[in-house]
């Protein structure tokens, strides 16, 4: 792709004011994803609904940003990429509107339905973008900037969204998000340049990146871990209500413990990972599910679950920082197409797990979401195991050839 047309028309003060707006439509797009997850029982309550149908809001997000992801750059080839993504920002502004006033459940579904077509394409042309706006030295900056956003809105988004709800209602704290979606549309149409569109994708191109050796074993890995994930954290709210007993303030104050963890996880992952990747990546999993065990022991009791989602918030942000990390080392020469699907990947097991994990939560009870969750972030962990030790027997094989040592894990 041919970007130095791009960025001598983008002066650098102008594409670093363009990578800000970007970061702050992925804060604005990550806080409308997962705000349900603090509204959960209001919303519930307010369209006549279990925790469990409600929690499948945040199921198709996912579900339309999984097909957003595979079909997006195939359907809009010769698509003005600029004029694109000021698209998507207004298909999230109307999102916002359609969500805030929804009168029933049908239309408060459609609402969820249009942010997951932002969230997919996105996410899908973030990374392409970053590369076409700022010189190829800055593209790792750029890129921690946008992501910053992501961690930002992580932590803020859940407590944030929670105590609005207290006091505005949860349409109120929908609402919120229309106004600072409107500031993103203004910002990216007065900074980002014309960017015509260059690739020839189709939807194929993206799953022949499962032909390299490693990558189904790391592909399986990603989603079983994000569906582990959410099955547990989409149903919080209910659980800390019902189970640990405390009341909306101080649910909004573990939220915000959580993220702030998040945080931290996120500003020392790249220590670790830098060295460690694929040890990271087994790890992280299989400490998250015994967390979710003991989230199920211990649930009852304040005191114990704060340091355990404390724990839940610093590794499961921070980890997909290592999964994104693992996409440019195992497929460097089709960091795009790999991105393209692991957007998808991503976005289906949010789904999965949001919509398996609400159907226990309502026949079952929080034990059974809870435990399914632990176990399916141990079979993450197994996975990725398999495919580093098989990794590692190749490199072996090839370094006895050449004399040379062996990587680590």
């Amino acid at each position: 792709m041919d970007v130095t047309t791009d960025q001598k028309t983008t002066q650098p003060m102008a594409a670093w004011s363009a990578v800000f707006a970007l970061s702050l439509c992925a804060s604005t797009l990550v806080a409308s994803e997962f705000m349900p997850v603090s509204l959960l029982t209001p919303i519930a309550s307010g369209l006549h609904l279990t925790e469990g149908q409600a929690g499948q809001a945040i199921s198709v997000s996912g579900l339309f940003a999984v097909l957003a992801s595979l079909f997006i750059s195939a359907a809009t080839a010769g698509f003005d990429r600029r004029s694109l993504l000021l698209w998507l920002t207004g298909l999230m502004l109307v999102s916002g509107v359609i969500v805030a006033f929804a009168p029933n459940y049908p239309v408060f579904i459609a609402g969820r339905a249009l942010v997951g077509i932002t969230i997919g394409g996105f996410w899908s042309l973030s990374a392409a973008t970053m590369i076409r706006l700022v010189p190829t030295t800055d593209v790792p900056r750029a890129l921690a900037v946008l992501n910053g956003g992501n961690a930002l809105a992580t932590t803020i988004a859940a407590p944030l969204g929670s105590f609005l709800g207290q006091y505005i209602g949860w349409r109120g704290a929908f609402f919120c998000v229309v106004p600072v979606a409107a500031l993103t549309f203004v910002w990216q149409f007065l900074t980002l340049p014309a960017m015509p569109s260059q690739a020839r994708a189709s939807v194929a191109v993206a799953f022949k990146v499962l032909r390299h050796p490693q990558v189904p074993y790391g592909m399986l890995a990603a989603a079983l871990f994000f569906l582990g994930q959410f099955a547990l954290f989409t149903y919080l709210r209910p659980f800390l209500e019902t189970v640990t007993r405390v009341d909306v303030t101080t649910i909004s104050a573990l939220l915000l413990l959580m993220g702030v963890a998040g945080l931290i996880g996120t500003s020392i992952i790249g220590f670790v990972i830098r060295e460690r990747l694929y040890m990271s990546l087994i790890i992280m999993p299989f400490a998250m599910a015994l967390i979710a065990v003991a989230v199920t022991a211990f649930g009852s009791s304040p005191i114990a679950i704060a340091p355990l989602m404390f724990l839940w918030g610093f590794i499961g942000t921070a980890a997909p920082v290592g999964w994104w990390t693992w996409v440019s080392k195992a497929l460097p020469n089709d960091a795009e197409a790999g991105g393209g699907l692991m957007v998808a990947v991503v976005q289906l097991a949010i789904t999965t797990g949001a919509a398996g994990g609400g159907v226990l939560f309502d026949y079952s009870g929080y034990q059974s979401t809870f435990l399914f969750s632990a176990a399916i972030l141990a079979l993450s962990s197994s996975v990725i195991l398999v495919g580093a030790l098989r990794r590692k027997a190749t490199a072996d094989v090839r370094c006895a050839a050449c004399g040379s040592a062996s990587p680590a894990l």
